[in-house]
């Protein structure tokens, strides 16, 4: 359990160039420089986290899910997730970027967890390695990132293309604009009609979308999302579950607690402890 007060906030903050909005390292690297405390913190961040395990086997938890991690365990932590930081003896290469430093950003509704495929772990661990290579250039010779973003683009184009044994039809562009829209208007909305309504289909056809891309109806994505952020800001701030319920669009906090116990089993208070 994550309780209240133990995750930390980081907006992207370059140590090597303030304003470069990508930086390539090792985790090692990174746990050096962070204290033990933050390592054992779940944080939440703006910016983009790649996570590419080398060597050796442990863990992490993105949005209270726990992944294992072994070689060839690819993670991407989209902003505004919530991340405890890969432990265990393991060695991985980072890439952190701001949504803005690509020439195109990575879907935030993509895997956390992706499976580097053994006959490409080799490529993947190159393209790392140059990235960070010529990061370390840069630092050096202060010269446009033309080539950093040229290299980026390509990684990602790599992780794009990995197996994710998700079904074709969730691939489907009406259901990802139905995503984007769910992004945009959870916390002012749960009705599945409006929904619907915004993105151009009726709520029939919106539900038959979101089932054969989830197997799950619209109404019950909607509901899976508002729940997610009331975690998130559970254990993220120190707001009362009626100022949580009030931001999510519940205007009495009976409501919000009836809803949260059945969307996760127990109430706001008992996760938060």
């Amino acid at each position: 359990m994550v309780r209240s007060g133990q995750v930390a906030q980081f907006g992207f903050s370059n140590p090597d160039r303030g304003k470069l909005g990508l930086e390539a390292l090792d985790l090692a690297a990174l746990r050096r420089r962070l204290t033990a405390e933050t390592l054992t913190k779940v944080h939440r961040t703006d910016f983009h986290q790649l996570f590419l395990v080398t060597s050796g086997t442990g863990g992490t938890m993105v949005d209270f899910v726990d992944h294992p991690c072994s070689p060839g365990t690819l993670l991407h932590v989209s902003p505004g997730r919530v991340l405890r930081l890969p432990s265990g003896e393991l060695e991985a290469s980072v890439v952190l970027f701001t949504p803005a430093f690509p020439a195109s950003a990575p879907s935030a509704f993509g895997p956390v967890r992706r499976s580097v495929p053994r006959a490409e772990m080799a490529v993947f661990t190159r393209a790392a390695q140059d990235l960070r290579q010529e990061y370390r250039r840069n630092l050096l010779t202060n010269e446009p990132v033309d080539l950093l973003r040229v290299l980026l683009g390509a990684f990602l184009l790599r992780v794009a293309r990995l197996p994710t044994g998700d079904d074709p039809a969730r691939l489907d562009p009406r259901f990802e604009r139905f995503q984007h829209e769910l992004e945009r208007s959870f916390a002012t909305t749960r009705n599945a009609a409006e929904y619907a309504a915004r993105i151009g289909y009726s709520p029939r056809s919106l539900n038959r979308i979101c089932l054969a891309a989830t197997g799950q109806s619209a109404k019950a994505l909607i509901d899976a999302r508002v729940a997610l952020e009331a975690k998130r800001l559970l254990v993220h701030t120190d707001l009362s579950s009626a100022a949580i319920g009030h931001r999510l669009g519940f205007s009495e906090a009976t409501n919000f607690t009836k809803f949260f116990i059945r969307e996760t089993g127990t109430s706001p208070g008992a996760f938060r402890e």
